[in-house]
């Protein structure tokens, strides 16, 4: 990937580094890469012109990052419909059911309010392989006047790109596109679309009742994001009992002590309410943590050890094979040894996981923050979806959400960042290696050693897994100072 796009679109702080400019620019670019393929018959009808989705979730910078967006795409002769608030996996839901060309997500996930990004799904709701990115970045680029190299953006980041972008408005539109300039449609109602989709998904499992939640009492943390409107409604109308917080978002209180970053308010409302479990989502509902009755933390792995058993028992799970990353705690995979499911590994990223599942057709992967892929109904990881067949189980079963974690037992795992140092520098020494096999050496089969280098800034990770979380703890720290020895 080019210097604009990260492991999950453009991000940046709204306004600073993500400017209307950039906004109108990239937009108008991407519209350039990936409405290029609307045949000129149109494959709805009279639809003469691309069409795209356009979504966002409530921060106050995603009114203006909107209205640039679909000025860009509008002054390219892509036909907009405006979602409104929404979340992200709804935004590739509707990309594919409308038979839209491409679809457009502003959003910075579960960062605080000041962030806002930019994400693409191609046709299909389907994220943008690498080299259709750097196509983008390079059209940008193009447009901008700027030095290619190898169809990358020689810019320095985001600051460099936004200057650049002003060039662009300056000028003006470049003509009067072929077909004509973009309409614009307001289209809030097509979260219902998305809303009943998500419905089908456990109505129609084996077993299920007409209401499959009901007889649940819930908490959903909604993080006074995107899932606001959508999320509590969702599980009402599943049969619980629904009681909601983290639901009034104001564009700036988005992830702020609430959602799946800070789980403390849900665990208390859980306890508060009785309930018999909490629902955490974040910004954009593209995550799922939980809490038990008794306000325990489940994270991704235990969801994704809970959700693998289930499709596996009911024969649904593809080469009965589930897809996690190198983060993933030992104690899922152990678990998941022990019921008889094998573990694909990837690199940590949804992208990767998605790859990974794509190649083996496998059905279902995610990752220990809550990112749970479910192929045989979504196209990208979505939270909404994954607590809505989590807490399915826990009804069907007529079990504790604590007993059904209880499959898995969480080992401690202990993460350092170890930051400023020369990467290349640090992962290629000896030292490192053999401190490495001294840990793993002293570990056995008890526990797991990784390092790694990060794949956003100038950093290295450090992860150790234990049965004794002392022992965790002094491992790490030694692997910790050993990299920072070596700078």
């Amino acid at each position: 990937m080019g210097q604009l796009f990260g492991t999950d679109g453009v991000r940046g702080v709204a306004g600073r580094e993500l400017t209307a400019g950039l906004a109108m620019a990239l937009a108008a670019a991407a519209a350039n890469v990936l409405g290029a393929s609307q045949p000129a018959h149109g494959t709805a009808g009279s639809r003469q012109r691309p069409f795209a989705v356009v979504g966002r979730d409530p921060r106050a910078s995603g009114e203006f990052l909107e209205a640039a967006v679909v000025a860009g795409l509008a002054a390219s002769g892509v036909d907009v419909v405006r979602l409104g608030v929404i979340p992200t996996p709804a935004v590739a839901h509707l990309t594919a059911a409308l038979g839209a060309e491409f679809g457009v997500m502003l959003s910075a996930s579960h960062n605080p309010a000041p962030d806002n990004g930019i994400k693409f799904f191609a046709r299909g709701g389907v994220k943008l392989p690498d080299a259709v990115e750097d196509e983008i970045e390079a059209r940008l680029a193009g447009r901008n006047g700027q030095v290619l190299e190898g169809g990358r953006l020689l810019s320095e980041g985001l600051g460099r790109a936004a200057m650049a972008s002003q060039d662009l408005v300056s000028q003006g539109p470049a003509g009067v596109p072929a077909a004509g300039f973009g309409r614009v449609t307001d289209a809030p109602g097509q979260g219902e679309r998305y809303i009943a989709h998500l419905l089908s998904t456990v109505e129609s499992r084996p077993g299920a009742p007409g209401e499959p939640l009901a007889g649940l009492r819930v908490v959903v943390d909604c993080a006074h994001g995107a899932a606001s409107r959508y999320a509590p409604d969702l599980l009402r109308r599943a049969g619980a009992e629904v009681i909601a917080i983290g639901a009034d978002p104001d564009g700036l209180n988005i992830n702020a002590g609430c959602g799946s970053t800070s789980l403390q308010a849900l665990s208390a409302a859980v306890a508060a309410a009785s309930a018999d479990a909490g629902i955490a989502h974040d910004g954009d509902a593209d995550r799922c943590l939980a809490v038990d009755a008794a306000g325990r933390v489940v994270d991704g792995d235990q969801i994704l050890a809970v959700l693998a058993i289930a499709l596996k028992a009911e024969g649904r799970l593809a080469g009965d094979t589930v897809v996690a990353t190198v983060m993933s705690n030992l104690g899922f995979r152990h678990a998941m040894r022990a019921a008889g499911i094998e573990v694909v590994q990837t690199p940590v990223g949804d992208r990767n996981l998605i790859a990974a599942m794509l190649d083996g057709k496998f059905v279902l992967g995610g990752e220990q923050s809550g990112h749970i892929i479910m192929l045989d109904h979504a196209t990208t990881g979505d939270g909404m979806l994954t607590g809505l067949h989590l807490l399915a189980e826990v009804a069907r079963q007529h079990r504790p959400l604590a007993d059904l974690v209880s499959v898995m037992t969480r080992y401690p795992q202990v993460l350092i960042n170890v930051p400023g140092v020369d990467k290349a520098l640090v992962m290629s020494a000896p030292s490192l290696t053999d401190a490495v096999a001294r840990a793993e050496a002293e570990l056995g089969d008890t526990g797991r050693v990784l390092v790694r280098p990060s794949g956003t800034e100038p950093a290295v990770r450090v992860m150790v897994e234990a049965q004794d979380a002392g022992q965790a703890e002094r491992l790490a720290t030694r692997l910790a100072d050993a990299i920072e020895e070596l700078g």
